[in-house]
């Protein structure tokens, strides 16, 4: 066995899936093994595996056990001359692991090796290759400078950012999200160190490779997609916690303890340096509209004021300074709660829900104004011209800040996003109505051709003209079919159209998600056939509450109902699991294949196809039905589906 893949996977089932398609496609001119270690996922993970790739090795824990001591689970399993650690959002190349295991054959001192990675807009991951993190190379890091002088040889090195992504180098971290060894190598120095539960595993390891007297090596001639996903992210004070507290337990077991007090010292400070930082990040954010807001409306008044004076009056000073100071601060007050209570600072931002809010903010100071002494009741004009200033200047601060790209500024324009699928026509075809099934707001712009036997009216040009493609018909995403491409010619495409202001997204073969973006957990990047009715909170409680209020009656109803069942046990066994919730009544038709990739259901008595009795069911009849059932729940179709077929529940 020449290479053993270790995948651990925690609920990114439709990555995983699209991970193993490269994997398979990768592995096609070697002996490999490939183990998918799971950590409890909740999302249908284990039963993708076990339905999809039945030729995959699972390890299916009940606990998430961290990164750590799943993946040595799988390497004490494995059989491999070499071993690869890979993420579950990664997309390999064709010729990858030929390339990774040709370069370890040619270099015996190479203990480990990373490759070059780029995400999900073809940009590179500075984490392809990286220095050892000594206490001052993480206190550049953490207190950026690093990232203020890329190139310097002394802020530099966490990164080894001055050195080029496009050249092999020597290095002393390899990432762990890919992460090729010699078997030789880890029975050697020792497996992962499960004091690591996530986060540093991949430095400590890396730094004992080296130690025992091997060399790491960053490999640029092969490229990987990393959608750089994790179940922490990485702006929040938990990830900042989790992540510096392992280099802490590095630190501690690696460093003497003189320097590694030191390192411990400053890794606190980072902690509240960056925790400052981030809470400091997130109260501006919060408040910075609401205080421009405020600060426009005001300006408003104060410049409305003098003018209705003088237009009205004839005079200056006519209303008392109590209006300025006093009374226009509380209409703010009730400009900027109406918006607030009407969704106007939401992100991104609509300008509708802002005029709402500016709109209930007049009826609230209207209403007041009308019940309110007559000393404090001064004009309505200008209540109604304060308006008018604020909903203009308010619409004109969001526009602006939207057209310089300030964050937390951008708008919600409800914009079309103009879409290409690279594929053949079949292929391109199942993929357009994936997009039409989503319910997203898309337009499906033409197909991509890869051949001159691409045709027809839906093809708007070939792939070897993509720049000049997107550029005239205004394209916003690209989507690959994988199955019609090449992992390497996706990633190559990508990194050509870097410059390009466009999103790219992956098809995986006889798959219903569509797969793109920077990250796992950027919302929109995951087109999924609309079937999440049935995975609602609320859809998943009415179905319970359903279940229990029908097992009451039919546990009522037993001395009558009872001898209409020929398996009188079961049936009582089937009420009673109802009840108590290990079953539901309706679910999804049990045959093999026909509901992967849908919301995960309780085991049910009854499926939809009891509705049809006289159906002749296939495998394609029975997902077409687990479809529909899952996409278009109703708790009318449990109780019509319950009802015509009451006398089968003691199944």
């Amino acid at each position: 066995m020449e290479l053993s893949v270790i995948i651990v996977n925690y609920n990114v089932k439709h990555f995983l899936e699209q991970c193993l398609h490269s994997v398979l496609k990768a592995s096609r001119n070697l002996e490999v093994e490939v183990f998918v270690v799971d950590n409890n996922s909740v999302d249908g993970s284990v039963q993708l595996i076990r339905e999809k790739f039945p030729g995959v090795y699972l390890i299916g824990n009940k606990t998430n056990l961290g990164f750590s001591k799943a993946n040595n689970q799988a390497i004490q399993l494995s059989k491999g001359e070499f071993v690869l650690l890979l993420n579950p959002d990664t997309v390999v190349e064709e010729d990858t692991f030929e390339k990774v295991i040709n370069f370890m054959k040619a270099h015996p001192e190479a203990g480990g090796l990373g490759v070059k990675m780029i995400d999900g807009k073809g940009a590179f991951l500075p984490e392809s290759k990286r220095g050892l993190p000594t206490p001052w190379v993480a206190f550049y890091k953490m207190f950026g400078l690093s990232k203020l002088f890329p190139r310097s040889r002394k802020f530099g090195k966490y990164h080894l950012s001055y050195l080029s992504e496009n050249e092999i180098h020597e290095v002393d971290v390899l990432a762990g999200a890919f992460m090729l060894m010699r078997k030789s190598t880890l029975e050697k120095v020792g497996l992962l160190d499960e004091t690591f539960f996530m986060y540093g595993e991949d430095i400590d390891l890396s730094y004992r490779i080296q130690l025992g007297g091997y060399k790491n090596y960053y490999f640029p001639e092969t490229t990987i997609i990393h959608y750089k996903g994790e179940s922490t992210k990485k702006g929040s004070l938990n990830y900042v916690k989790v992540f510096y507290n392992a280099m802490v337990i590095f630190a501690r077991k690696h460093f003497p303890s003189g320097k590694a007090g030191v390192f411990a010292l400053l890794i606190h400070l980072a902690i509240y340096f960056r925790a400052f930082l981030s809470i400091s990040k997130r109260v501006l954010t919060k408040i910075l509209l609401p205080i421009l807001d405020a600060a426009l409306i005001f300006t408003g008044f104060i410049i409305i004021t003098p003018f209705w004076e003088n237009l009205r009056f004839h005079a200056s000073e006519y209303y008392p300074d109590e209006f300025i100071t006093f009374v226009v601060p509380v209409y703010i007050l009730f400009f900027l709660t109406g918006i607030l209570s009407s969704g106007g600072y939401r992100k991104p931002l609509s300008i509708y829900k802002m005029i709402r809010g500016l709109f209930w903010g007049l009826i609230s100071i209207l209403l007041v104004y009308s019940l309110a002494d007559e000393r404090y009741r001064f004009s309505r004009a200008l209540i109604l011209l304060g308006t008018a200033w604020s909903g203009v200047a308010l619409i004109f601060l969001r526009m602006f800040g939207h057209w310089l790209r300030v964050p937390g500024f951008r708008l919600d324009l409800k914009q079309v996003k103009r879409i290409a699928i690279v594929g053949h026509p079949n292929e391109a075809a199942r993929v357009k109505q994936i997009l039409e099934e989503t319910r997203m707001h898309t337009q499906v712009t033409g197909f991509i051709a890869l051949d001159t036997n691409d045709k027809g009216e839906e093809y708007i040009g070939n792939i070897d003209r993509l720049q000049e493609i997107i550029k005239i018909n205004r394209i916003n995403e690209l989507i690959f079919c994988a199955d019609n491409l090449r992992s390497a010619d996706i990633i190559r495409a990508m990194l050509e159209l870097t410059q390009m202001d466009v999103d790219y997204k992956i098809a995986p073969p006889e798959s219903i998600s569509i797969i793109g973006s920077n990250s796992i957990h950027t919302a929109g990047d995951l087109y999924v056939v609309n079937v999440n009715a049935i995975s609602k909170a609320v859809n998943r409680r009415k179905k319970r509450l359903f279940d229990i209020e029908t097992a009451f009656v039919f546990l009522l109803l037993s001395p009558v109902l009872m001898w209409n069942y020929l398996n009188k046990k079961q049936f009582f066994a089937n009420v009673w699991k109802v009840l108590t919730g290990s079953k539901s009544w309706i679910s999804y038709i049990p045959e093999k294949g026909s509901f992967e990739n849908l919301p995960t259901l309780k085991k049910g008595i009854l499926h939809p196809a009891d509705l049809f009795p006289e159906l002749m069911l296939d495998p394609e009849k029975s997902a077409r039905l687990n479809m529909l059932y899952a996409k278009d729940y109703r708790i009318l179709t449990d109780a019509e589906i319950l009802f015509k077929a009451w006398k089968n529940i003691d199944r």
